[in-house]
């Protein structure tokens, strides 16, 4: 297998952590106005919000621990990382590109999707049908989580459209696709080195 730095485990396991913690005191410095359960991330990295900086940084820095994560993650398929690594992109370019204070914003809306998509299907590109991969590498846990995310995506769609829980749909996705980077890697560095052939 190749090699997996250790270095990995914390730019992965920042991962989640960081963007948590954007949105939980984002919305802290919103006050009451602001509602998590409706109310999506984006909110509060708009323009004007009081946790403006503080939202834009932790995705700033999702961004980054997702590029590092890929470029570390050699026992994944290069499909996959290239994939995770377009993810980290979209996260930058999101913090990059807010949306307004009031209504929405088409390029908001599309980078966002992108990342979505990107990091929805980058657990499916990443695997090896060998059956000495890594347990998270292997087919039937990285389509799994593919689908978890994919069936997020649309809870979130569906919620967006009815004016529903859309601030709980979009938080469970952007989580179960933060946290899948950490998984992966603690899984090449806990299984024992062996060639991997895709």
């Amino acid at each position: 297998m190749p090699f997996v730095p250790r270095w990995t485990l914390l730019s992965s396991g920042c991962a989640p952590l960081l963007l948590t913690a954007g949105w939980a005191v984002a919305g802290r410095l919103e006050g009451p106005g602001y509602d998590p359960v409706s109310q999506t991330i984006s909110v509060l990295a708009a323009y004007g919000s009081a946790g403006f900086w503080v939202m834009t940084g932790a995705l700033l820095a999702l961004g980054v621990c997702h590029l590092l994560t890929a470029w570390g993650l050699r026992a994944a398929a290069p499909a996959g990382r290239v994939a995770l690594g377009g993810g980290g992109v979209t996260a930058l370019l999101v913090a990059l590109v807010p949306t307004p204070s009031s209504g929405g914003s088409l390029r908001h809306g599309t980078v966002a999707a992108a990342g979505f998509l990107l990091l929805a299907v980058w657990p499916v590109l990443a695997a090896h049908r060998h059956p000495t991969a890594p347990w998270a590498l292997r087919p039937a846990p990285a389509l799994a989580a593919t689908a978890l995310m994919c069936a997020g995506a649309l809870w979130y769609v569906v919620e967006a459209n009815h004016q529903g829980a859309a601030g709980v749909a979009e938080r469970f996705v952007t989580s179960a696709q933060a946290l899948w980077p950490f998984v992966v890697v603690t899984s090449c560095l806990r299984h024992r080195p062996r060639s991997i052939r895709s």
